[in-house]
């Protein structure tokens, strides 16, 4: 195995101490960590990604007490989700203490905040002894890594190490949700691994981000998550057609498309299963022969809004 990828979290805890950035894993994809309170080793964060300033990252935390090192203050309705959802794949936009460097939060005066249901990425945040900002371990817009083999092949040797969890449970990053004072209410800013009706149920109707909102939380660019060959998504069928000639991967939920390769995420349409699977197939289609990647639409609900998310993002391009 390459000795930069192994399972040693107190090896992991000693180079978070010393200022260095870990690969680590969560349920949802493998992320990039540094202590959030050392800028210089966020600043390593953003320079290994080629991540712009402008991005903020989520801070990751042990415990569900320890929010409080980093948010000044919970909005209502926070307790309910952190109960409910910790640890696990929610992200909370919350008010922001001050010793929080403005690089961790983009200069705004929220912190994006959760608790990683890892078990090995809990251990290690309980070793180290701080909060970790992590954004997704790969170069800045481009697929998201759900194995420790992914970092390796996107980042080199520019990680020390990489803490190898195995395959990602959930494989779509976290929702993130944030309280807008103005409209009284919670806002989606990005469908992930718990589904907005879930949320909905214990909290009541969730807003939708607009334009205006863009850099408010991780992961909120147009062009996001994408392969170097292009994607299109829609109709199947209408877009071999229009592409009849030209070498085509498919990405479906469960039908069988008549393609150079047709990749289904879940024979079973389990949404579930498809979301784990989503990165790592549009990974392998795009190291393929195939030209062009085409995609069809996901049940717009549950996790099916996460899958359709990232593809339109990986569509942006």
């Amino acid at each position: 195995m390459n000795g930069r990828i192994g399972s040693d979290v107190e090896h992991a805890a000693a180079l978070l101490r010393s200022g260095e950035v870990v690969a680590i894993p969560t349920e949802t994809v493998y992320g990039l960590a540094a202590n959030t309170f050392d800028e210089g080793a966020v600043l390593n964060i953003f320079t290994i990604k080629e991540r712009p300033s402008f991005d903020p990252l989520i801070v990751h935390i042990a415990e569900r007490d320890h929010v409080m090192r980093v948010a000044k203050e919970l909005p209502q309705g926070a307790q309910e989700l952190m109960d409910a959802f910790w640890p696990g794949p929610l992200t909370l936009v919350l008010p922001k203490r001050p010793e929080v460097p403005d690089l961790v939060t983009s200069g705004l005066d929220s912190v994006a905040v959760r608790m990683p249901a890892h078990p090995m990425t809990a251990a290690l945040l309980r070793e180290v002894g701080v909060p970790l900002a992590a954004p997704s371990a790969n170069p800045f817009g481009y697929i998201s890594p759900t194995t420790a083999q992914h970092v390796a092949d996107q980042l080199g040797t520019k990680v020390p190490y990489i803490l190898d969890g195995g395959p990602c449970a959930v494989g779509v990053e976290s929702t993130i949700v944030g309280w807008d004072p103005q409209q009284r209410r919670w806002v989606l800013y990005r469908p992930g691994g718990i589904p907005v009706e879930r949320i909905e149920a214990l909290i009541g109707s969730v807003g939708m981000s607009g334009p205006s909102k863009l850099h408010m939380a991780p992961g909120m660019l147009e062009s996001h998550y994408a392969p170097h060959k292009p994607v299109h998504v829609g109709d199947v069928s209408a877009l071999l057609k229009r592409y009849a000639g030209r070498s085509v991967g498919v990405i479906s939920f469960s039908t069988e498309y008549e393609a150079d390769r047709c990749e289904m995420l879940s024979v079973d349409r389990d949404l579930a299963e498809a979301a784990r699977n989503l990165f790592a197939v549009l990974r392998e289609l795009d190291a393929s022969d195939c030209a062009l990647i085409i995609a069809e639409q996901f049940p717009e609900e549950g996790l099916g809004r996460a899958i359709n998310d990232r593809l339109r993002r990986a569509s942006a391009r």
